[in-house]
């Protein structure tokens, strides 16, 4: 097996819309390589569709429980507890089972369905504050970021005119350019500011996410625990979709035919949706998980108490998944891709991430049917160093 190198950093391992090309040869080479991670340790990396899908698929295994929490090697063992607390993406069933259990009724199909006029009256909304800015106008900022943090923050209670500032300690945390304790510090400060809200939500719990919890599961929930998902559910719910939202456009701008197919052909909404999800994968990679025995990966042995890392772009890009991968066809809408994991960890998250884009991007599409990039020969500005993959701008006309 490749000696570990220092681990390549993320700008490395993406080349605009495609995974980088050691990572395709990773990919189809051995399948494993050895990396050192940002924070420190080695790991395994696993490439392959089909490996992926395994090591996410079993976490007896491959546990979460057992790996080390971003950031919390900087801090006290009794610190560490605290901002694990709560973080689903940290424990292995039956603790993830259990608090997995009490949010789940929150994000199915049908509860998705009673959000949709809401979501529909938000999408409106930007698509006209998008137009009110004038051309040309920064489409994350008027439309990519505000629809789903909009939506996010009603859905749990947080208040919207705080989004400035959340905004800016998520791509603080997400951001692996930073050193570890200037992340650590705005872990720290977005716990802070969720604590809180949860006091607040204790004390007079309302109809949203976070009172309801209180209200129904308050005996069963620590307080740390309620900080911990609170702060899960609001930076993934609107990283991931607003860079979806943003980094998809983008995609069916270079693609103009792509567009048109989506824009007029209502019966390609659904499958363009999981096409962008599986092209993009905006989300570069999952926690480390740690074996808990010895296991064989690609005809490869991977020792017990190893630290086991998965790249979602490579596996999403594999040649065994669906044929010729790299390219983007809005019209095959592929099952089985990993865009949001796989197995217990499986994002809770995806019913609401794919009715967001459902109603958004048609619509965006709809109320501007020449939107075009605002100057085409400009160099785009990837967030490179960010383990949620997107755009910082995207400068567009119409």
């Amino acid at each position: 097996m490749t000696q570990a190198p220092e681990f390549p950093p993320l700008r490395l391992r993406r080349n605009g819309f495609h995974p980088a090309e050691d990572l395709a040869r990773a990919r189809d080479g051995e399948g494993v390589v050895r990396v050192r991670l940002p924070f420190g340790p080695t790991a395994y990396l696993v490439c392959r569709h089909e490996d992926v899908r395994r090591v996410l698929a079993d976490p007896a295994a491959f546990s979460s429980a057992l790996s080390p929490f971003p950031g919390t090697g900087e801090v006290s063992a009794e610190e560490a507890a605290r901002l694990r607390a709560g973080q689903l993406i940290g424990f292995d069933p039956p603790e993830h089972t259990r608090l997995r259990r009490m949010l789940t009724p929150e994000f199915t199909v049908r509860r998705m369905r009673r959000l949709e006029p809401r979501t529909r009256e938000i999408v409106q909304t930007s698509l006209q504050d998008l137009e009110n800015a004038g051309r040309p106008a920064d489409l994350v900022e008027h439309f990519a970021l505000p629809v789903p943090s909009l939506v996010i923050c009603e859905l749990l209670g947080v208040p919207y005119a705080d989004r400035a500032e959340f905004q800016d300690r998520s791509a603080r945390l997400l951001d692996t350019s930073l050193p570890m304790p200037e992340r650590l510090a705005a872990r720290q400060e977005d716990r802070a500011y969720m604590a809180e809200l949860v006091a607040r939500a204790e004390t007079h719990p309302g109809d949203d996410l976070l009172g309801m919890l209180v209200r129904e599961h308050g005996d069963d929930l620590s307080t740390d625990e309620l900080i911990g998902i609170a702060g899960l559910l609001l930076l993934a719910g609107h990283e991931t979709t607003s860079n979806m939202l943003a980094l998809g456009t983008l995609a069916l701008l270079r693609h103009p035919d792509q567009l048109a197919a989506v824009r007029d052909d209502p019966a390609l909404i659904e499958p363009a949706i999981e096409e962008l999800l599986r092209w993009l994968t905006v989300v570069q990679m999952l926690p480390p998980r740690t074996t808990t025995t010895e296991v064989e990966i690609a005809g490869q042995t991977i020792p017990a108490g190893s630290l086991v890392v998965c790249s979602l772009p490579a596996a999403n890009r594999d040649s065994a998944l669906i044929e010729d991968p790299d390219s983007l066809d809005v019209a095959r809408g592929v099952a089985g891709h990993v865009a949001f994991g796989h197995g217990v960890h499986h994002c809770l998250g995806a019913p609401l991430a794919r009715m967001e884009m459902r109603i958004a991007l048609p619509a965006l599409l709809h109320r501007f049917p020449g939107l075009a990039l605002a100057d085409p020969d400009k160099e785009v500005d990837f967030r490179h160093f960010s383990m949620v993959y997107g755009v910082h701008s995207l400068p567009v006309t119409w």
